[in-house]
């Protein structure tokens, strides 16, 4: 199954997200709960996750800047973006995302998901 790395402020949905992952198979490499410290901690993993779950709302950067700069980190990082506000949908998929979630979403929408862009 896949590694994966979550970026969510929410330390609820971060801990469900960990949960519903590792029931489903997959290592959850490492947990951000804002955009600076997820730039920083990727940049700090020697072995890149196949996954990132990113949320657009997060404090100090939100998931479109840190999007961003971990994509020009890492050109082929497969960022699954998690977001309330559809309007930053087209802009999220136009920087490289590969991948959107409106939330709310289910535990089997975010599996599937993650399957997917694997495939």
């Amino acid at each position: 199954m896949a590694s994966v790395f979550i970026a969510e402020d929410d330390l609820y949905l971060s801990r469900l997200y960990k949960l519903i992952l590792e029931l489903a198979g997959h290592r959850v490499i490492g947990i951000a709960s804002n955009g600076e410290m997820a730039v920083n901690i990727y940049k700090s993993l020697l072995k890149k996750p196949d996954i990132i779950i990113m949320d657009q709302r997060m404090p100090i950067k939100d998931g479109i800047e840190t999007a961003k700069e971990i994509l020009q980190i890492n050109r082929r990082a497969k960022i699954i973006f998690t977001s309330a506000d559809k309007k930053v949908n087209k802009e999220a998929l136009s920087i490289g995302i590969v991948s959107v979630l409106d939330k709310p979403f289910n535990a089997e929408n975010l599996v599937n998901k993650i399957q997917i862009c694997l495939d």
